[in-house]
């Protein structure tokens, strides 16, 4: 019979997958000996039941459960609705991959209208029981209930203002009751039936609403970003409530072993005193740093200093843990790998490899290669920063710097994103429901909230600047306003944010990139030594070049050519070419084009050294260079001389209905060798030059693209080389250079054996194999990839992550045919898809020599090439 319960001793770290991340953390500090709160987790397999069996558990399963519930009451000494000592747990999610804040939690279930009083009783302590009875309802009110959260604030937030309570351990014992009678009316109203009093039903319902958060908004969004499967279901554990509201000698909080924002070796985090841990998750009070609870809790901070010792120790890496104070006793509540900024994480890997706790290749896998984008963000310019004086300071929850318009909820900031504004989010405090506000701004800022607050772990997680805590700031969701000192400021005005020191100013202050250094060189530098791959960037001019150069790119692999003929004094040029009607007409233009491009390449050459640099010829269709509207081509007649109706003409000529599938690539070479002549004799007499002013030994790639068949290739390369042949016979001297093709129309990786016979090199153009290959098309097709994947038809979006199922496979045999007919070809990918990890594994697989990506993806692609030499052994 399946088993879809476990005890938590009847786990461990190794059951993740079944027990979840949660649940087998539990397990593994119960197996260890630490002072974990007995309890039990149901299985990641009994959510994939649940929801593939309309929202129902077996029999089997509640049986299950309820000999779990005996076996937690025989451990505890307490009874489940017992007047006398009642047995009172939570119920949390914890999915095999760590999505906090994304689902659903439930404390203090098993309270009913008798239990408040048996706790009461119990623990002499009748406020603390009605607190507990008064976030039970509104937790089960909201997340099993689905009753609106706001309904629950209305009331609690009324009873404070009639008894001029400022904060929530102001509010009374009869303040607490006049709050649940209100919740209570607030359930009767809504739903027409009274709140649950039989705890088994609460706790069957809880369970149930557990495994359906798994499908709310905000975790299916948060799966998409992070590329998490939803085939994986959480689990849900079931707890023995431990109360860090009892008063003054009970706390809860959230800390890490390390920093998870600069990665500094010292326990960071934060911490309550009479609060329960969703006071401080949530940022409903700012809390207190951890190092204050030395002072609280001197003997208690002492013990859970080991115990977080222990655990690093014993998972080899930073740990995020929860934790409860009862009456002075501590209680684990949780640990995990904890989550971390980029920074943070370069700096813990260097540092535990130096510890001996790791080795370097531990060190590389530990990084999430995106994660890297977070380091290669911008911070304020020095400069123009003098010019501002910071309105307000909050908590450093997430470093980098943003400046945007001020929205005040998660749809008006994803609106105005979807505009193309620059946005940051202000919130009184951020919940799981503003997650796609906050994945549409730049920063996000809080009043309320401390460093392991929502806001701050997710902010933290996307690479988001983000400023919580920041008590100078006063909120007005519903006004749109947000107050700093008696100043008023609506949606729309311009603030800029500072994640790394807290600061927040008004107005928008310019951002400079940020330079790579240090760890970060120590992690490029041992990811570097244990890479195959080579790493080369896209790159079509000088700056783009040095940049990538910077950030560690060993050439360039695709420079296209097109984009440089849109500058202001070269695109008349372009377009009197294209205007002409015979040869001779079109040399004239060209031969004015020829010194710009030679001094574009020049200058790429120059950057790069004698690393590689392949140069692809001329690609998109030439209609894209012709002015498109009356004026401008009225405009063009008069500048050149040329009938309008000509132009006119000339234009509905060239019009193509798919000119992706058109004129383009090796076919205007073929049509136009003229063209392919002055590119080559560009590229050609440029290396020339550069060689003869610096010594450098530059071997050109030249490239042809949208080759489909053989002989194209053999037409357009023998053009190039009697080109080349005679910028050798002018210049008096040689160089040697590759010609080579892009491989991305389908029917290529079909006869790249016959390719292979006049192309010295392949580079996969992902760009338009996966457009040919989906028969999608990039332009159009961007809604339905979305639908598709929310509809599961696709995992993600083959624009992103290269079809490794499908189109794989064409490129897995072009691989194998090219090297047949010549061994030595060289290998590349040049489309967007070479800077993203998954494609780059796969890459890795199936023996291409190199990737190329955009300048700020290579220390991403060189990180990623290390890891997939480690995984592909």
């Amino acid at each position: 019979m399946e088993k879809f319960v476990y005890s938590f001793n009847e786990g461990s770290k190794d059951m993740r997958s079944l027990l979840g991340g949660k649940g087998a953390g539990l397990a593994e500090m119960t197996k260890i000996g630490l002072p974990v709160p007995f309890g039990f987790t149901v299985t990641t397999d009994a959510c994939k039941y649940y929801n593939d069996n309309g929202g129902q558990l077996s029999d089997g399963m509640i049986q299950e459960i309820y000999e779990h519930l005996a076996e937690l009451e025989q451990v505890s000494g307490k009874k489940f609705g017992s007047t006398e000592n009642p047995l009172l747990v939570s119920v949390r999610s914890g999915a095999p991959i760590s999505m906090p804040g994304m689902m659903d939690t439930i404390l203090n279930l098993g309270l009913n209208d008798d239990a408040v009083k048996g706790l009461a009783a119990r623990t002499n302590n009748e406020r603390f029981a009605y607190d507990s009875y008064r976030r039970f309802i509104q937790m089960f009110g909201d997340v099993v209930m689905e009753i609106e959260k706001a309904k629950f604030d209305e009331v609690f937030d009324g009873q404070k203002k009639a008894v001029g309570a400022e904060y929530d351990v102001d509010l009374t014992t009869d303040d607490l009751k006049k709050i649940i009678a209100g919740y209570k009316e607030v359930v009767r109203k809504e739903l027409g039936r009274e709140f649950p009093q039989d705890p088994k039903d609460q706790l069957m319902e809880a369970v149930k609403a557990v495994f359906r958060s798994w499908n709310n908004d905000r975790a299916i969004l948060y799966r998409q970003l992070n590329d998490i499967p939803s085939s994986l279901g959480t689990a849900v554990n079931v707890q023995l409530m431990v109360f860090g509201n009892m008063g003054s000698t009970s706390g809860t909080g959230v800390a890490f072993t390390r920093s998870p924002v600069n990665g500094e070796n010292r326990i960071f985090g934060e911490f309550l005193v009479n609060a329960q841990g969703e006071d401080v998750v949530a940022g409903i009070r700012t809390p207190q740093p951890i190092d204050e609870m030395k002072e609280a809790f001197p003997e208690v901070y002492a013990k859970f200093a080991e115990i977080a010792k222990i655990l690093e120790n014993h998972y080899l890496d930073m740990q995020d843990m929860e934790f409860t104070v009862e009456d002075n006793k501590l209680f684990m509540l949780q640990t995990r790998n904890g989550k971390r900024t980029a920074a943070a994480a370069v700096k813990i890997a260097v540092d535990m490899v130096s510890e001996g706790l790791i080795d370097k290749e531990t060190a590389i896998m530990r990084i999430e290669p995106d994660q890297i984008n977070q380091l290669l963000h911008p911070a304020f310019d020095a400069d123009d920063l003098k010019k501002f004086e910071p309105v307000a300071k909050g908590l450093a929850a997430s470093p980098g710097a943003a400046t945007g318009e001020i929205r005040f909820s998660a749809e008006d900031a994803a609106a105005a994103a979807e505009e193309g504004k620059k946005i940051i989010l202000v919130r009184e405090e951020t919940s799981p429901e503003d997650l796609a506000g906050m994945v549409a701004a730049q920063g996000i800022l809080t009043a309320r909230g401390g460093m392991t607050s929502h806001a701050a772990v997710v902010a933290r997680g996307m690479g988001k600047c983000c400023v919580t805590g920041c008590n100078a700031i006063t909120v007005n969701a519903a006004e749109k306003t947000m107050e700093i000192a008696g100043v008023k400021y609506g949606e729309g005005e311009n603030i800029s944010i500072n994640g790394t020191d807290g600061n927040v100013y008004i107005g928008s202050i310019k951002t400079v990139a940020p330079e790579l250094s240090g760890d970060f060189g120590t992690i490029m530098k041992w990811a570097d030594e244990i890479r195959t791959l080579g790493v080369r960037t896209n790159a079509d001019n000088p700056r783009d070049a040095k940049q990538a150069a910077d950030f560690g790119a060993e050439g360039i692999g695709l420079c296209r050519t097109e984009h440089m003929f849109f500058e202001d004094e070269r695109i008349p040029k372009i377009r009197r070419m294209i205007l002409a009607d015979t040869e001779e007409e079109r040399r004239e233009p060209l031969a004015g084009l020829l010194p710009y491009q030679k001094a574009d390449f020049k200058g790429i050459y120059k950057v790069m050294g004698e690393r590689p640099v392949t140069i692809r010829l001329l690609d998109p269709p030439l209609h894209e260079f012709l002015p498109h509207t009356e004026a401008e081509m009225r405009q063009l007649s008069e500048q050149f001389n040329i009938p309008y109706e000509k132009i006119v003409n000339k234009t509905i000529e060239l019009h193509e209905f798919n000119p992706m599938l058109g004129h383009r690539g090796c076919r205007l070479a073929v049509t136009y060798p003229e063209i392919a002549e002055m590119q080559t004799e560009a590229i050609i007499t440029a290396a020339l030059e550069v060689k003869k002013e610096t010594g450098l030994n530059i071997k050109p790639e030249i490239m042809v693209p949208l080759v489909g068949i053989a002989n194209e290739l053999k037409v357009v390369k023998k053009v190039i080389d009697e080109t080349a042949e005679k910028c050798f016979a002018e210049a008096g001297e040689k160089l040697d250079y590759l010609v080579g093709t892009m491989i991305e129309i389908p029917r290529a990786t079909l006869i790249a054996d016959e390719i292979a016979e006049d192309a010295a090199f392949f580079s996969f153009g992902t760009n338009d194999l996966t457009q040919m290959g989906f028969g999608f098309s990039r332009d159009d097709t961007g809604k339905i990839i979305k639908e598709y994947i929310a509809k599961g038809v696709l995992d993600n979006d083959p624009f992103q992550t290269f079809d490794q199922h499908g189109l794989g496979k064409l490129m897995k045999m072009a691989v194998e045919d090219g090297k047949k007919t010549r061994p030595d070809i060289h290998l590349g990918i040049c489309g967007e898809h070479g800077g993203d990890p998954a494609t780059i594994d796969f890459c890795q697989r199936v023996g291409l020599n190199y990737v190329s990506c955009s300048p700020f993806r290579v220390p991403i692609a060189r990180l990623s090439a290390a890891q997939a030499a480690i995984r592909n052994k």
